[in-house]
């Protein structure tokens, strides 16, 4: 038996992205934004209501980034979340986040999140609060790449909100291989 919850914004996981910008003097700004994701090959999606600095910031300056939340950072990450900085213009700072200005964007990502994604404001509507950013690169620190040179997951350590309980995850193990497993059903 299943139980019905209604209509509610639950999905998992629900990655948890820090976006970074700068504002109109160079302030680097950093807002935990758990409510988007991949829209396409080329394109991300996030709902950010239209009254948080970092969304004036993207609008004037037509970038930020997407920083990937982790274990380690667990506790600036949520900082950044439910601080403004329409009152705590410094809270990058305070937090001890290290900004990084992206050499494709002009955003900063954080030198403590390993993996980030540089973005282009495609569009923004204040009534959905949906924003769609092309995604121009994705850096990560060689400290979470395999042997191969990608990106691994066990040493990135993401996290992961749960909107129902209103917590942060580890994402766990690997349980399969993407694109092969299935194919015992062929």
């Amino acid at each position: 038996m299943r139980k019905n919850f209604g209509a509610k914004p639950w999905v998992f996981p629900m990655p948890v992205f820090i976006v970074g910008t700068y504002d109109e003097n160079g302030v680097p700004d950093a807002m935990n934004a758990a409510w988007g994701g991949i829209a396409d090959d080329t394109r991300v999606v996030l709902c950010l209501s239209p009254e948080h600095k970092t969304v004036a910031n993207l609008q004037k300056s037509g970038a930020f980034t997407l920083s990937m939340g982790d274990v380690a950072h667990m506790a600036e990450c949520d900082y950044v979340g439910i601080v403004t900085a329409n009152k705590e213009p410094d809270k990058v700072a305070k937090c001890g986040l290290h900004p990084v200005k992206s050499e494709f964007v002009n955003a900063p990502y954080f030198e403590e999140l390993k993996m980030s994604l540089d973005c282009t404001v495609i569009s923004y509507n204040p009534e959905t609060c949906c924003l769609i950013g092309e995604i121009v690169n994705v850096n990560a620190d060689e400290s979470v790449l395999d042997e191969k040179g990608a990106i691994d997951q066990t040493k990135l350590e993401p996290i992961s909100y749960d909107p129902v309980k209103h917590l942060y995850v580890r994402l766990g193990e690997t349980v399969g291989r993407a694109f092969h497993d299935g194919r015992k059903f062929k």
